[in-house]
Parts: structure tokens; C-alpha cells; sequence
């Protein structure tokens, strides 16, 4: 601050320890932010802002000077949705470029893994087994027409590692954007996600959660799907209507899935996921955020709070981005 304090912060998390994820990130900016766990607060009307994941129903409750919530990564629906977020608290997200390259990387990956049947590979690795598949049965990628669903920072990173492999994309955005991109189609406006879904042979979702978009991958949503689609789920768990991923599965409307986020986190051992060989389940790490970077980014957002300005990271909580 400008008179030397240093402002003050809080972690808010029900999942995680958040000092023991971020303090070596945090460490560097002791001079500017302090931040401590509920318990270690001896004056909550000196907190000025949160560092948060996934935080208790009523953790922001004790704190009536709280101005900014912070979250750890590039989602922020689990801050918006808690009841006891001040209404004229701000809400910022980590922007991370490298998130969007490393996020777009884990993804093409995945669309190799279902064009090219990757998985029989591993099935007779396993058995000793020299099968080839047979050549007729891929069609290449520019007939192949891969889905994305939010173009966002990540869902731009996403079309160009894809497209440069040779798959055209069609896309599902808000508006039109001004700038094209070679290789790339969008759908726009109402209903621009099921007309995405009815052209992808190959589906990527990178939506926000928000209340039109909870539920979306649901049993109607695959039956507009071509026949034999694969999904790459890497936006929200709340998304997915698990139980219908498995009718569309068994009915070979989809033919396989890659899944990174769930519903309920980590996926129980029980869970039927595990065990179907149509499904490669995957820790939710497709784009990590950098410790380092979401640490500077909390540090200039908390600064500009206690300084009336706004956090150029600070998202629309009407829309949750």
C-alpha cells in the first residue's frame, strides 16, 4: 500500500490447504500482502481481500471489509455460487497464457487419441498383440470436424493447436468474434452450443459453468452428436450429466470419452468411470495455472482494491467470466 502496510488476505478453501499449495509463490510478495488461514485471523475487519477454491457456504461471513475474491485458477463459479460472498465483493481469475498453451496441448493430445483409436494400441500391447487396425476404417483429419464449446483464452489456444494438425473447428462463442482464424467456423447466439454439437465428430468443451451451461452435456445433447463421436470434457464438472454419458455410450451415439473434471472431485473409487474401457479419466490437470503467476496477479488485484481501481483480472459475476 502507499503508506508501507502491508494488506491483509485470507484463504478460503474447504478442499485444499491453500499456504501449503501457494506460500513458496506467495513468499515473494510478504511486502505488499499477507495472507493466513481462517484461524490465525485475530481482526477480521482487517481483511481486504481472499485467496480462494471452493470455499464454505458461509466463508466470507466473518469479514465485512472484504472487497476482493481471488480465486487460484482460471474458474471462478464455486466463489460466485457461495452464499456468503459480499454483493460488492469483486471476483478475479488467474489469466495465464501458458494455462491456455499447456491446456490446448493436453487437448490435441486427446483428439489424437480418439481419431487415431489410440487405446486399441495399449489393449494388445498389453496381450502381445501385432494388431493394425485397418486403414479404411479412419478418415483423415480434414474430415474430421472438431467442436469447441467457449472461445475464450483457452478455447483459442485449443483451435490453433488443432487446426494446425489438419482438423477444421467449428465453434460455439457468445458473439462472432471480429478476427477470423484460419481453419475455424463459429456458431453464435441461441442454440450455438447444440449446432456445434451436431457438426463434431470429435467434441471439446471449455465452458464456464453458469446456469445455462450446468447440465448442458446431457442424454438430448449426444443424440444431436453424429454417430460415433468422442467427448473431451475439460470445462466443469456440473456440465456433464454423468448418467447420460453412459446411455449415449452404450447406445454408440458417443463412442468414447476423455473426462478431466467431475461432479464430485476427486472421482470416488466406486465410481463406474474407473473401470469403462470407452473413458480415459484424467486428475483434473489438463492446464494447471502457474503458482508463480497467479501469485503476481493477486498481488497487483489486492494493490489495486485497497487503491479504488479495479483488477484488470476481475470477471462479470453476472456471467461468471
Amino acid at each position: 500500500m502507499a503508506d508501507g502496510r502491508v494488506i491483509e488476505g485470507v484463504y478460503l478453501s474447504e478442499v485444499y490447504d491453500l499456504h501449503e499449495l501457494y506460500g513458496h509463490a506467495l513468499a515473494p510478495h510478504a511486502g505488499m500482502i499477507r495472507l493466513r488461514h481462517p484461524h490465525e485471523i485475530d481482526n477480521p475487519e482487517e481483511i481486504r481481500f481472499a485467496l480462494s477454491w471452493r470455499p464454505a457456504a458461509d466463508a466470507f461471513d466473518p469479514y465485512p471489509n472484504l472487497r476482493l475474491a481471488h480465486s487460484i485458477a482460471a474458474g471462478v463459479d464455486s466463489i460466485i455460487n457461495c452464499p456468503s460472498l459480499p454483493k460488492d465483493a469483486l471476483v478475479a481469475r488467474v489469466r495465464d497464457p501458458d494455462q491456455g498453451d499447456m491446456l490446448a496441448g493436453f487437448a490435441a493430445w486427446h483428439v489424437i487419441w480418439h481419431h487415431r483409436n489410440m487405446r486399441h494400441h495399449i489393449v494388445h500391447e498389453t496381450k502381445h498383440e501385432w494388431a493394425r487396425l485397418i486403414p479404411s476404417t479412419m478418415k483423415p483429419p480434414r474430415e474430421t470436424p472438431v467442436g469447441i464449446l467457449g472461445f475464450g483464452l483457452m478455447g483459442r489456444a485449443i483451435a490453433r493447436a488443432v487446426t494446425a494438425l489438419g482438423f477444421p473447428v467449428v465453434a460455439a462463442a457468445r458473439t462472432t468474434p471480429r478476427e477470423t482464424m484460419p481453419g475455424v467456423r463459429f456458431e453464435s447466439a441461441e442454440g450455438a452450443a447444440l449446432r456445434v454439437a451436431e457438426q463434431a465428430a470429435i467434441l471439446i468443451n471449455v465452458l464456464p459453468l453458469t446456469g445455462e451451461t450446468r447440465g448442458l452435456l446431457d442424454l438430448d445433447f449426444f443424440n444431436r452428436m453424429p454417430e460415433g463421436a468422442a467427448l473431451i470434457q475439460l470445462g466443469r464438472g456440473e456440465h456433464l450429466v454423468e448418467a447420460d454419458l453412459l446411455r449415449a455410450l452404450d447406445s454408440g451415439r458417443i463412442a468414447s470419452a476423455s473426462l478431466d473434471v467431475f461432479d464430485v472431485e476427486p472421482l470416488p473409487k466406486e465410481h463406474p468411470f474407473w473401470a469403462d474401457e470407452r473413458i480415459l479419466v484424467t486428475p483434473h490437470q489438463a492446464g494447471d495455472c502457474s503458482p508463480h503467476r497467479m501469485a503476481e496477479q493477486l498481488a497487483r488485484a489486492a494493490q489495486a482494491v485497497v487503491a479504488g481501481d479495479t483488477p484488470k483480472t476481475v470477471v462479470d459475476r453476472s456471467n461468471g467470466y
